[in-house]
């Protein structure tokens, strides 16, 4: 079952996953002893492309999103190509990428920035326990494979193999450049999607959520940081759609179709691609709801009181409080004409709807409706005001 964090405190059973974390930050250093080659540091780049290639087309688009089809042995070495990169199994990536997007941005979401801030989304979360649980009924479609299950269980195995070759064929200089360095960049930049591109960037699709399309992180993770598109269509092997939004990802598995390893590789339809996709009353209420919480029904009750106090010299705060269990006694549409004036004016609802999400025709709908719930909330303290 899924329920909002209940805290955000490091879970004790991950220390030494934590330990681990830091000790690998902290090897880094040892290039000081080591030094750094140019052979070194031309291998960092290729594990750190090779291993973000597995994250993006194996975690990601294959096994998180089926946004293409390939074999069994195929689907296998692309697991253990993604969990060379140190961050769990495929299987566990998968069926938590999906409550992503089912959730995306909400309390339900263990590394939304909005909910819980930049660092618990950036990294914080692998650390807490109830955000680390993940349904596996989520990706039945892979689970029935025992090699698969047998390598999520021991997710740590293609990293450790990974980095004892490193180790065993160019030394220590290897080890801490090559593969510790690369590790560390991937890790990184892999994490940025969940927290920076959920906060800079621009949005091209309306989506619910905070995603966005970001040219940088777009290079930096071969082609993920085009978010909001993925979000906006997540089927798609292509999350660059324009031509100029480069995805490496994307064109490498073209390459991999062309060898015939993988097929059917799923692109955006046009009326997606045109933003033609029709907004559902469950998108448009999830959005209202987001505009909505963007304002605190907490401060408007508070400005009431201040105001009831400013126009009632001498009255107490429980003569406040009498008043408005009297107003809500005569029926809450009565009262409603006495809430409205303390809210923000639609043109200010709309203003904010404008630089959270993107455009479209439905927005002043959405507006209409996330002042309608603001209202909702307010009368709801209101009623909750217990009165001596």
């Amino acid at each position: 079952m899924h329920a909002p964090l209940t805290s955000r405190r490091l879970d004790p059973a991950s220390w030494p996953m934590m330990v681990l974390f830091v000790a690998i930050h902290l090897a880094c250093f040892g290039a000081i002893v080591t030094g750094v080659s140019w052979g070194d540091f031309a291998l960092c780049v290729a594990l750190y492309a090779v291993r973000m290639f597995g994250v993006t087309a194996g975690y990601h688009r294959y096994f998180a999103h089926r946004a293409y089809k390939t074999g069994r042995v195929m689907q296998f070495l692309l697991a253990c190509l993604a969990q060379s990169s140190l961050q769990s199994g495929a299987l566990w990536w998968a069926a938590k990428h999906r409550d992503h997007h089912k959730y995306s941005d909400t309390p339900l979401d263990a590394h939304s920035p909005r909910q819980y801030g930049f660092w618990f989304s950036h990294m914080g979360w692998i650390f807490n326990r109830q955000a680390q649980q993940a349904d596996y009924a989520r990706i039945p479609e892979f689970t029935q494979y025992p090699e698969l299950r047998f390598i999520d269980r021991y997710h740590w195995i293609p990293g450790t193999v990974l980095g004892l070759s490193v180790f065993a064929l160019g030394g220590w200089s290897a080890l801490v450049v090559g593969f510790f360095w690369s590790t560390v960049l991937l890790w990184h930049g892999t994490f940025c999607i969940n927290s920076l591109v959920h906060v800079f960037g621009r949005q091209r699709y309306l989506t619910g959520d905070d995603s966005r399309n970001n040219w940088l992180f777009a290079l930096l993770s071969l082609g993920e940081g085009w978010h909001n598109n993925h979000h906006y269509y997540m089927a798609s092997a292509r999350q660059g759609f324009r031509w100029w939004e480069v995805d490496i990802t994307y064109y490498l598995l073209l390459g991999l179709k062309s060898a015939g390893l993988v097929w059917d590789l799923r692109d955006p339809p046009a009326h997606v691609l045109a933003g033609e996709r029709q907004v559902s009353q469950e998108m448009k209420d999830r959005i209202a709801a987001l505009l909505a919480h963007s304002f605190s029904a907490d401060r408007i009750v508070k400005r009431m009181q201040k105001r009831w106090a400013e126009l009632n010299p001498g009255q107490s705060f429980d003569d406040w409080r009498a008043r408005w269990q009297e107003q809500l006694a005569h029926g809450r549409e009565q009262i409603a004409h006495l809430i409205h004036p303390e809210l923000p004016s639609l043109d200010q609802l709309y203003r904010r709807a404008r630089k959270q999400f993107a455009r479209t025709p439905a927005l002043e709908e959405i507006v209409a409706r996330a002042r309608e719930m603001l209202a909702q909330s307010v009368m709801m303290r209101l009623e909750a005001v217990p009165v001596r």
